[in-house]
């Protein structure tokens, strides 16, 4: 039992590593690499920002239809592990075309990103909702979940801040070696998506799936789409409270390099500072589950809600010439933010459970289809704004920190600190005020769950 159990958080885990790579440097610095590397005019660049907005936000709208299809799916290999197999390879070759210089100027320019930006989108969220929608399946305890869960949020950030903190310094390297910098960012691109499709076959031949749930082979009409996520009003609000907090985040993150660039004065200075919140970020997911046998979910949500309204109070009012200050501020961000994100990962594979329970079917890909519609949505909107304040601000124009007026930056620190902190405070009221699985709670679902015959009545010891 506890081999089973540590090959599954291993190999579900570090399915992710590379998978995060990608969507944190499609997210977070394909705006960048627009207007800091290939220098796309102020009128395309309008262009851009539309159609990434208007892709993330169809995308988005899809994701639920691509759970309704996963949830649907009947092989020899399951309904999960097909749908990797395909999104994987198409959305690491698209990943390589958004970061090439095809030399395509205008009109082909707008028209040639719009179809890989899309293509990229759907890709992504076929094998996104696959990977995560696995979670539940391969446990129903809460406590092997939020293990499971840990290391694979662990290797995601991992993933993540070696984007964060490795991009500047390795595209440097390879754009000198190769003669411009553009370069250096398509090898980089290929580099993630090679470590993206290695770490998906170690999830695909070494995850194995529970035998506890009664798999009655019930399909979902896309007709009983809208009801199943209505419906089952733990997922909505979760989905709500979850869709305010990524908003805030990432327009936070997305931030990150124009603010050590602009503001701090120091380019570089941003692969040193992701790298130490990359550190405490993990450090606080390998700790969760010890944090997590002495308090409940509750008092652990509140606890990192609070470290991150202290570390954006912080931020806000530290000099920009002291990296102490910012140092501090960020470093509490990231240890709650990490937290909230663990913790919001369990309850939506505990909605799933509610759900079988209150609706009588089972949908994990439709459930978790949610996650890649909220990551989307926060995603779109962050890259708006980012897009917005870049150039409202005079930013874009700016070569140097210097070429930057005190109005400019203040707009920056307004749109990267204090509206995140209001998307944040919103989604904790609606946790408190709507979510309502606790364990005693999860422990009655199980439990008539199993007087239903649709959990095996033996399910702790046959495991």
């Amino acid at each position: 039992m506890q081999v089973s159990f540590i090959r599954n958080r291993l190999t579900f885990g570090l399915g992710t590593f590379g998978r995060d790579m990608v969507y944190s440097l499609v997210s977070m610095y394909l705006i960048f690499y627009l207007t800091d590397v290939i220098k796309l005019s102020t009128s395309t660049l309008w262009w851009v920002a539309g159609i990434i907005l208007a892709a993330r936000i169809f995308d988005a709208l899809n994701d639920p239809i691509m759970g309704c299809i996963v949830d649907n799916t009947r092989t020899r290999w399951g309904k999960f592990k097909p749908w990797i197999v395909i999104g994987v390879p198409v959305s690491a070759a698209v990943t390589i075309l958004l970061f090439t210089d095809l030399g395509l100027t205008g009109g082909a320019f707008i028209g040639a990103f719009a179809v890989f930006y899309l293509i990229w989108g759907i890709s992504y969220t076929i094998h996104d909702i696959s990977y995560w929608s696995m979670l539940p399946v391969l446990s129903i305890d809460q406590k092997e979940r939020e293990k499971i869960g840990a290391i694979a949020r662990i290797c995601a950030n991992i993933g993540l801040f070696f984007v964060v903190a490795g991009i500047v310094p390795l595209t440097a390297i390879f754009g000198e070696r190769l003669g411009s910098l553009q370069k250096g960012y398509s090898v980089f691109a290929v580099m993630v998506s090679l470590i993206m499709a290695a770490g998906m076959c170690i999830t695909l031949f070494g995850v194995k799936e529970t035998t506890l749930i009664a798999d009655r082979k019930q399909g979902t009409p896309l007709r009983e789409l809208m009801r199943i996520i209505f419906k089952n009003d733990q997922l909505f609000f979760t989905a709500i409270a979850m869709s305010l907090f990524m908003i805030g985040y990432t327009t936070t993150a997305s931030f990150g390099l124009y603010f050590f660039k602009y503001a701090y004065g120091d380019e570089g200075m941003y692969a040193i500072f992701a790298l130490v919140l990359g550190v405490s970020q993990i450090t606080a997911l390998a700790i969760f589950p010890l944090f997590s046998k002495r308090f409940d979910r509750k008092t652990l949500f509140t606890a990192a809600i609070i470290l991150i309204a202290t570390g954006y109070i912080v931020f806000f009012f530290a000099p920009v010439t002291t990296m102490t200050f910012i140092g501090i501020g960020g470093t509490l961000i990231f240890i709650g933010q990490s937290f909230v994100q663990l913790l919001m990962l369990m309850f939506l594979a505990d909605s799933v459970d509610y759900g079988h329970w209150k609706l009588g079917k089972r949908n994990d890909s439709i459930t978790f289809s949610l996650q890649p519609l909220i990551n989307k949505m926060g995603g779109a909107i962050s890259s708006g704004i980012v897009s917005a304040v870049i150039i409202v601000s005079g930013i874009k124009d700016a070569d140097t920190a210097a070429g930057v007026t005190k109005g400019g930056l203040l707009m920056m620190k307004l749109a990267m600190l204090i509206f995140p902190l209001l998307c944040i405070a919103a989604s904790y009221i609606i946790y408190r005020l709507k979510y309502k699985i606790d364990s005693k709670f999860y422990g009655q679902i199980l439990s008539d769950l199993r007087a239903r015959g649709e959990i095996k009545s033996d399910a702790e010891s046959s495991q």
